[in-house]
């Protein structure tokens, strides 16, 4: 099926246990360890690699002696640019080669793969290779290279720049006026499973088990850098602990893992730690970002315009997007987004959850607050003055948008009328208390999909797709949907997924997969249930399925004495003139309250609240976890979360889960989101919208909005850290 039109109603509107809280059907699995994940399969003969990095971030390899690491015990291969094979080259999308040359390109760059039979062994002679460089100069800030950058032209994402009415002319006159900049720091993914592969080969078939996000992508990936066919490859990812975007892409442990078990004809297994995660896989770029507001007396916004510098390698054209909300999120004239991308010698940027609007609105919604302020309005009431009617600079109709009865909904149940809009008036004995909000978007992207679907005699139903959990619950969808459509309860369906033998599915990434492979499987669904009927001899249009039977009329009969030795069905989804002829983004508020203790400047949240629209909510359990699991994140990006870049080097200082700080449970308070009711059928047959990185969007923004509210002092570097507060406290008598 091809989004084209509207949906009309479906077997998912009537109540039913879509929608419903339902448990996680992967729970028991998970909890007692039957849920395998990568490097946790087991293969006889297995042998065990170890990456070598570079420690340094520019220059070339002068030497490199591995004769003390092959002699080391267990030792069976040690590979290096020596001895590598050729590889297809691409973008860190297209193709992943390692070991190409005596180039080093970033610091921690794989220079040698040990392989041994253990691996502590492997481990061990790991750093037994001896390695001399020359090194070059590099570029590693991007604050120090922004008279370099160029306008990144990715084949995949939106143009960089946009332009409507006249900004410059507009803002000038603009009787009020912002003009501030916010930086977001370097970030990494930090999911807990690390990137992990177990390669094995039958004759020409390449068989990986491995942690990827998106496993058809990642299998066209695998070909171009291998030289092999796609279809000699075969990517199993059945769980997944978590990836933030951070195994959207093929990464070395895949490429070495398979390139050593050719060599070797044994399975080799390889998993990064997570210090090496920190260079060898992707990261978030940096940003800094110019906002400029214009508006009359009155908040309707005159001129809008955003600048963002990000950095990647010279090779790349991938930018953080951080002003692509900006183009959709509210009205005004004039308007001028602008992205620029200055090249770094540092490991690959690329996406992190809700890449663009998670930065992007970092900025953009405590501008948004300082020009409030500045007209002595109160922050929900602007946002309302410059709600637009249509997408204000694709001029086409918004598919569904709710963003107004959002914030007005978690106004009244956060009490926001309690706040005192003069900052640092309210205390709490030494603590400076303060409330803040942002708005929330992120786009509604849906992507090709397709599914398999087959009822059994024993009355079940599997179905098969090349989808992938990464702990957002979609097992649990999956089967929510398939018990609705064929009227069996959820215990009766099986879904596999993960394994790039099933149909082709879009994976788990930018919040598209719910819908779309949710979609895919309702139109499989929707096939079955049409051979099912007419098997029976009822009309598939007024047909109903329910307890494990199909009815039409007075006539009922039980599905098992229907599908023989078996029945089964295929379903598809494409993106069609709906996704060209809407604007399609989910949409929310955030409210927060914070402490600030006055002599310390410790930050503290006290409670906090997203409500969200987001079309059917397809699992209230599921989605409410992945909205506070967002939510935590933007906590994280306000005061925790930042990668310190030495200038020197070109390398991550704070490379491990000691010096990279997240939240943990004592900084998460009382935190709650909600859902409001919302169809959307121009977004897909399920009438959903994207929620995984819904949550992240605008949250980081309230926080910091939040801490000026308690203590007056504007803080535009994040994260916000006690040493950028204390400066600006108020001096105590």
């Amino acid at each position: 099926m091809e989004m084209n039109s509207p949906i009309g109603p479906n077997a998912l509107d009537k109540p039913g246990v879509v929608g419903k809280p339902l448990d996680r059907v992967d729970g028991r699995l998970k909890v007692t360890g039957g849920a395998r994940y990568a490097y946790e399969m087991q293969q006889e003969g297995v042998l065990y690699g170890f990456v070598v990095e570079a420690s340094i971030a520019k220059g070339t390899i002068r030497s490199i002696d591995t004769r003390a690491a092959e002699k080391a015990p267990g030792v069976v291969l040690v590979l290096t640019h020596r001895n590598a094979p050729a590889q297809g080259t691409g973008n860190h999308r297209e193709a992943h080669p390692v070991l190409t040359g005596s180039q080093v390109m970033a610091y921690g760059q794989p220079v040698a793969f040990v392989v041994a039979e253990t691996f502590e062994q492997a481990r061990a002679a790991a750093y037994l290779v001896d390695l001399k460089y020359h090194r070059s100069d590099g570029k590693y800030a991007l604050r120090s290279n922004l008279k370099e950058v160029r306008v990144p032209k990715p084949n995949d994402a939106p143009a960089a720049d946009s332009a409507v009415g006249d900004f410059a002319g507009a803002f000038e006159s603009a009787p009020v006026r912002i003009d501030v900049t916010y930086t977001t720091p370097l970030q990494s993914h930090a999911m807990m499973e690390p990137h992990a592969t177990i390669a094995m080969w039958d004759g020409d078939k390449l068989i990986l088990h491995t942690a990827n996000q998106m496993l058809n992508q990642g299998q066209r990936a695998i070909a171009t850098t291998l030289k092999i066919p796609a279809e000699n490859i075969r990517l199993i990812s059945p769980f997944i602990g978590g990836g933030f975007g951070g195994k959207l892409w093929v990464n070395a442990d895949a490429i070495l893992a398979a390139i050593a078990s050719r060599e070797l004809k044994q399975p080799v297994k390889v998993a990064l730690t997570r210090q090496q995660i920190f260079h060898v896989t992707t990261h978030r770029s940096d940003t800094i970002q110019r906002l400029r507001l214009g508006s009359d007396r009155d908040g309707r916004i005159l001129a809008i315009g955003h600048d963002v510098f990000s950095g990647n390698l010279p090779s790349e054209q991938t930018y953080e997007g951080a002003a692509l909300q900006t183009r959709t999120l509210y009205a005004g004239p004039n308007r001028l987004t602008r992205h620029r991308l200055a090249p770094l010698d540092i490991p690959v940027a690329s996406s992190m959850r809700a890449p663009g609007e998670s930065v992007g609105l970092m900025a953009l919604e405590c501008a948004m607050d300082e020009l409030a302020e500045k007209l002595d309005l109160n922050p929900v009431e602007l946002r309302v003055r410059n709600e637009p009617s249509e997408d204000p600079e694709k001029h086409i109709p918004y598919s569904s948008r709710h963003l107004i009865a959002c914030m007005h909904e978690g106004a009244r149940r956060f009490g926001w009328d309690k706040r005192n809009a003069k900052p640092g008036q309210v205390r709490d004995g030494h603590w400076l208390v303060g409330m803040g909000m942002a708005a929330a978007t992120r786009g509604n992207p849906l992507l090709l999909s397709k599914a398999n679907v087959r009822l059994d005699p024993d009355g079940t139903a599997t179905v098969k797709m090349a989808m992938t959990d990464i702990g957002t619950g979609t097992y649990t969808i999956l089967a929510q949907i398939a018990a609705e459509m064929l009227g069996l309860p959820t215990e009766r369906i099986r879904v596999e997924l993960g394994d790039t033998d099933f149909p082709q599915a879009a994976g788990s990434g930018g919040s598209w997969g719910a819908g779309s492979s949710g979609s895919a499987l309702f139109e499989a669904c929707n096939a079955l249930r049409e051979k099912l009927a007419r098997t029976a001899g009822m009309d598939p249009a007024t047909a109903r399925f329910d307890d494990g039977s199909i009815a039409s009329g007075e006539l009922s009969r039980k599905l098992t004495d229907l599908v023989g030795a078996g029945m089964e069905a295929d379903g598809e989804i494409r993106p069609g003139r709906n996704n060209k002829e809407f604007s399609q983004q989910s949409y929310g508020a955030h409210f927060a309250e914070v402490g600030v203790d006055a002599d310390t400047g410790e930050v503290r949240v006290r409670r906090m609240l997203g409500v969200f629209t987001a079309g059917r909510v397809l699992n209230a359990k599921t989605a409410r976890s992945q909205a506070i699991g967002g939510m935590v994140f933007g906590i994280g990006a306000a005061l925790h979360e930042a990668m310190t870049l030495d200038p020197r080097f070109g390398y991550f200082v704070n490379h491990d889960l000691a010096e990279y700080h997240v939240p943990v449970h004592a900084d998460i308070p009382a935190i709650d989101a909600i859902f409001l009711a919302e169809l959307d059928d121009r977004s897909n047959p399920l009438k959903s919208k994207g929620i995984g990185e819904l949550g992240i969007c605008g949250a980081g923004a309230s926080i910091a909005n939040a801490i000026y509210n308690a203590c007056g002092a504007r803080i535009r570097d994040y994260p916000i850290t006690l040493d950028k507060l204390l400066s600006s406290l108020p001096v105590r008598a």
